[in-house]
């Protein structure tokens, strides 16, 4: 029976008020487990696409292999407390070290997206800051920029870039100002806040070894190796084809040679993923300018990218 009927049942006097209310309560209950059911197999769904994302990376299979890890260890721990087991508490704050364009704020992003979809986190958004948006230039002023910097990414994520860069000033240097407000607020905010430190992976040892008590804050350890020269050609690829266009053979030859040079004369952080982003959106724009004055182009000279197209956008 359906609420409408059992209300009339009782009306008429088929059933009791008792068994009225049994059977309302009991339909209440069901409706709340239907409810909760549904619920539960939209954030499994939401929860697979956030994934897919990170899957869809090139590389990062340490990355991939932890946010399993954490997956698994947030459930476990839920498990743990409905069963009235010991739960450790859900410390998410994490150290990324590695060089630009190895895809360090990509993973923050999802990483936010992923606690949303676990109930770590209210909202998954991103803040991204860096010390000039931290450090002011007189007393209080750094303070009340750390702090508002934590109020907007509160029910997400607060990734510091360079966040080395907060101890480099000296005694006298604001910066420490900055480093004692953020505790505060991560301590203040800990049920909906995750803080991801970032920078180069050996400025940033020697800020967390010159700092033990925020080491010891921020327990996930994350490195990001530089990309090989294969992955990054893979990386170009997939960065053409989401925009519908396609290395010629040669082309690739001259992309990888590109990117071996560039490598060997400014070192790793120069030939990772954000070198090839730039190349890639120059040479679309060469193409273009190559193509513009030909007549009757059909669909693959509109998509091929040639050897002389990455020539002009180095």
């Amino acid at each position: 029976m359906d609420k409408r009927e059992i209300i009339r049942q009782l009306e008429i006097g088929n059933i009791s008020l008792g068994k009225a209310l049994e059977l309302l309560n009991s339909k209440y209950i069901n409706h709340n487990n239907l409810a909760l059911k549904r619920k539960k197999l939209k954030s499994e769904r939401n929860l697979k696409e956030v994934k897919s994302k990170l899957d869809r990376l090139v590389g990062l299979e340490k990355i991939k292999d932890l946010v399993n890890e954490l997956e698994a260890f947030v459930k476990v721990q839920r498990k743990r407390e409905e069963a009235d087991l010991i739960a450790k508490p859900l410390v998410m704050h994490m150290v990324f070290k590695g060089n630009p364009g190895t895809g360090k704020t990509t993973v923050a992003r999802i990483f936010g997206e992923l606690f949303k979809e676990l109930g770590l986190l209210s909202k998954g958004h991103l803040k991204e800051v860096e010390r000039a948006d931290l450090v002011g230039e007189y007393i209080g002023h750094t303070a009340k920029n750390t702090r508002e910097a934590i109020n907007e990414a509160l029910g997400g994520i607060l990734f510091i870039d360079e966040a080395y860069s907060l101890a480099r000033g000296g005694a006298r240097d604001f910066g420490k100002e900055s480093i004692d407000a953020l505790v505060k607020g991560m301590e203040d905010n800990r049920d909906d806040l995750v803080v991801i430190l970032a920078g180069y992976p050996r400025e940033m040892e020697i800020f967390l070894q010159s700092n033990p008590g925020l080491n010891s804050r921020f327990p996930i350890k994350v490195e990001f190796e530089d990309y090989s020269l294969d992955k990054l050609v893979e990386i170009a690829k997939l960065m053409l084809e989401e925009r519908e266009y396609k290395l010629s053979k040669a082309a690739q030859a001259k992309l990888r040679k590109i990117l071996a040079e560039k490598r060997r004369k400014a070192g790793p952080e120069k030939g990772n993923a954000r070198t090839v982003r730039n190349l890639i959106e120059r040479a679309i724009r060469v193409q273009a300018t190559r193509l513009i004055t030909q007549d009757d182009l059909n669909r693959q000279e509109l998509m091929i990218i040639q050897p002389e197209d990455l020539e002009g956008a180095v």
